[in-house]
């Protein structure tokens, strides 16, 4: 779709981009997901107006059973998202209908091509940057805490399985991260095929991790699928021409509006482009740093930080043999982040967790119930670089324990390593 080909569209493809300018305006402007910069401080407003307008669409003309009262979170699939995108596709249908009847005589769309293009290529390009830059410096996916290297392998959800899986290398997460980071070739004119042929490949992997294994960002993956389906779209006849037909083709640019071709227009463009690109790069690297060193990998660990296994268990001087299903004797603590007390229970079901505070000088951990900061235990410890005991007095009873101290080099998972030489399969 150039200047350099034919001025005249066909019918059905003149129909077609109506639709898809339409759709793609709409949702990239409804469900930006963080891509432009400061988008949020513009359309504040609108976001408002939708948590308003989609529940009442849910309720009174789509009749859901039940009132949307869930709006995106850490979940991109909830009940208002897919009735966001139920709204757009049928907006952008009406739409379609009434410009086809008002502009039949248009011969093209070039310019508007360009437009809907260009919005296309900084919002898959700008996204995915975001998305790989938390995987170069691993944050979204990390490493195994001991809550997912002491759960049993079958409790975990596909999406906690693909997590773990992820999480496990660093080089793995470096790969994904580059390969994502690569999107920022969509935004330049010269390279957007190149980009688009491998964020084609990288979000392919993304939506079928996302389908596969019931992550809930399938709405958002799907579309940047298509989105890069829709950039790479004036490029298929001549990949395929090259790749099946072996013939020499020429792939075209997507030419410029005229006012963009003088050099003022140039200047400006290449300025705000990189401004544009330091600005990503540098605030979301910050920022990535920032997290890392707020919850991630480099967060400051606990002064009892570590796994304890509890080999004795004493409640009110009876010692509690550790029978699989009980409630009540505890299996394990875990102190992964600053300020939490975490018991897992020989009931896989019951986990009991605390707020707690760590006198060193009196050796002892102040305890508070997280439903109830009226409820406060103080438990009395000691700790040796194998041995942990406790006692303490929670809920009337006398609980004593002794247990040892567990690293994650105790687990063959993160202790294996790498090998270059494996005379047989280690597969366990």
């Amino acid at each position: 779709m150039s200047e350099h080909s034919t001025k005249v569209w066909s019918n059905p493809k003149k129909i077609g981009f109506r639709f898809a300018f339409s759709y793609i305006a709409l949702y990239v402007i409804l469900v930006n997901n963080g891509a432009y910069p400061f988008w949020y401080f513009l359309t504040g407003w609108l976001n408002n107006l939708m948590k308003k307008f989609i529940p009442w669409i849910g309720e009174n003309i789509l009749h859901l059973p039940e009132k949307i009262t869930t709006f995106t979170n850490g979940s991109g699939d909830t009940t208002y998202d897919y009735v966001t995108v139920l709204l757009i596709f049928t907006v952008a249908v009406i739409a379609t209908i009434i410009w086809s009847l008002l502009d039949r005589k248009r011969m093209h769309y070039f310019t508007l091509y360009y437009w809907i293009t260009t919005a296309a290529r900084y919002y898959v390009g700008l996204m995915l940057i975001n998305y790989g830059l938390v995987k170069v410096i691993q944050l979204q996916f990390q490493e195994p805490g001991f809550y997912r290297l002491i759960q049993p392998y079958g409790d975990s959800s596909p999406m906690g399985l693909a997590w773990t899986f992820l999480g496990f290398s660093k080089g793995y997460n470096l790969f994904m991260g580059i390969a994502e980071v690569a999107a920022g070739f969509l935004l330049f004119r010269k390279t957007t095929t190149f980009g688009a042929i491998v964020t084609l490949m990288t979000t392919a992997n993304v939506m079928a991790v996302n389908y596969f294994f019931d992550v809930p960002v399938k709405i958002v993956s799907t579309h940047l699928v298509l989105l890069t389906l829709f950039i790479l779209s004036k490029d298929i006849p001549g990949l395929i021409a090259l790749f099946f037909k072996g013939q020499a083709v020429q792939l075209e640019r997507i030419k410029l509006p005229e006012i963009f071709q003088k050099k003022w227009a140039k200047i400006n463009r290449l300025s705000i482009k990189s401004l544009l690109l330091l600005f990503c790069f540098g605030v979301g690297t910050y920022q990535t740093i920032q997290s890392q060193y707020t919850y991630g990998s480099k967060a400051p660990k606990p002064v009892l930080y570590g796994l304890y296994e509890i080999e004795t268990f004493t409640k009110n001087g009876d010692t509690i043999p550790p029978t699989l299903g009980d409630k009540d004797r505890w299996r394990y603590i875990r102190m992964e982040w600053e300020g939490y007390f975490q018991v897992n229970t020989m009931n896989k079901e019951k986990r009991i967790s605390y707020e707690s505070k760590v006198d060193t000088l009196k050796n002892t951990i102040t305890l508070k119930d997280f439903s109830d900061s009226t409820k406060v235990f103080i438990a009395n410890y000691k700790k040796t670089d194998s041995i942990f005991t406790l006692s303490t007095i929670i809920e009337q009873d006398t609980l004593s324990l002794k247990a040892r101290c567990l690293t994650k080099k105790d687990f063959l998972l993160t202790n294996r390593g790498f090998h270059w030489i494996n005379e047989r399969p280690f597969n366990r």
